[in-house]
């Protein structure tokens, strides 16, 4: 990618914070942290973030109640539910709620690193895609007036 992307790692837990950011910075992104919902959302609204990655439990509110009070903040923003709590009704409720991507506790840090890739990769491809497409729309948009213009000059 052009420039570095912006990483969120929301947890309770400061050594998987320090862990996830130290490993992430290495690999060439800007990593912020969160160590609850709330500061999360307050930075979502000042910040912006490719990605977020969030505890499933959180001291103040479940990770997939974050997932929703986040696309208000962020709505583009690619988030990924980390879980050391991996059960059914968790993803279900995950994937409802439009996280892009479930890891689990412990970590593989190579298939963390990798599914981290993988949602910032289809990020830029639906950038591109809505570029594509109010590319189209005014190029369309454009042809209508000027048909308009055409038409009432006659």
């Amino acid at each position: 990618m052009d420039e570095r992307s912006r990483i969120l790692v929301v947890d309770d837990d400061e050594s998987i914070r320090k862990t996830f950011a130290a490993v992430l910075e290495e690999e060439g992104y800007w990593v912020d942290t969160a160590e609850n919902g709330k500061e999360a959302i307050r930075k979502t609204n000042t910040n912006f973030y490719n990605l977020a990655l969030i505890d499933i439990r959180l001291p103040d509110m479940e990770g997939t109640e974050l997932l929703v009070r986040m696309k208000d903040t962020t709505p583009k923003m690619r988030k990924i539910i980390v879980t050391g709590y991996p059960s059914l009704q968790n993803a279900v409720e995950a994937v409802n709620r439009e996280a892009n991507a479930y890891i689990l506790k412990p970590f593989d840090m190579e298939k963390a690193l990798k599914t981290i890739r993988e949602q910032l990769e289809k990020q830029q491809e639906e950038k591109k895609y809505d570029q594509e497409k109010v590319t189209e729309f005014i190029e369309t948009r454009v042809k209508e007036l000027e048909e308009e213009k055409t038409v009432a000059h006659k």
